[in-house]
């Protein structure tokens, strides 16, 4: 029988490049420059760590990360930048958490969409990948579509697609 898998993965190089990318342009930057900006990726919790002056660098060192993170080929939505940032002395520090994977309450919701449109698939929560099955491959490139326009706040990937 057809099926795929539903994923969501961050690639931890391409993320590493966009970070690095980030801290050279904030480096060369005029309106950065003499100010104690502190841009870094901890690659095992996946968080990328934020230390500036005030809240306007702040903004814009969000700017910079998600636009050269986007030219990288990542998408926007895999930063959770809803976390407030704390001040602490004369700092603001903000940890960003990369979303990295499908995690249960998003499967579980994922699952219920496919499920409520009435397609012919199968769909099964295993770990952190959601694999939908049907008797036809036509049924899964619909499954494809609605969890594209969704409306979904993770990035999604396809992969392992069998006929």
């Amino acid at each position: 029988m057809p099926s795929f898998d539903i994923a969501s993965k961050v690639d931890l190089q391409t993320l590493d490049n966009a970070v690095n990318i980030a801290k050279k342009e904030i480096d060369n930057r005029y309106d950065f420059k003499g100010t104690h900006t502190k841009l870094e990726l901890n690659k095992k919790d996946m968080v990328i760590s934020v230390e500036v002056e005030n809240d306007m660098h702040l903004r814009q060192l969000e700017d910079v990360l998600l636009t050269k993170a986007m030219r990288q080929g990542l998408e926007a939505n895999c930063f959770d930048l809803s976390k407030e940032a704390e001040a602490s002395g004369k700092y603001i520090r903000k940890t960003i958490p990369v979303k990295n994977g499908i995690d249960r309450d998003m499967a579980k919701k994922i699952v219920k969409l496919i499920k409520d449109s009435g397609l012919k698939v199968q769909p099964a929560i295993m770990d952190d990948i959601i694999r939908v099955t049907a008797k036809k491959i036509d049924d899964l490139q619909a499954v494809i579509k609605l969890c594209n326009s969704g409306g979904l706040d993770i990035p999604l990937q396809y992969t392992n697609m069998k006929s």
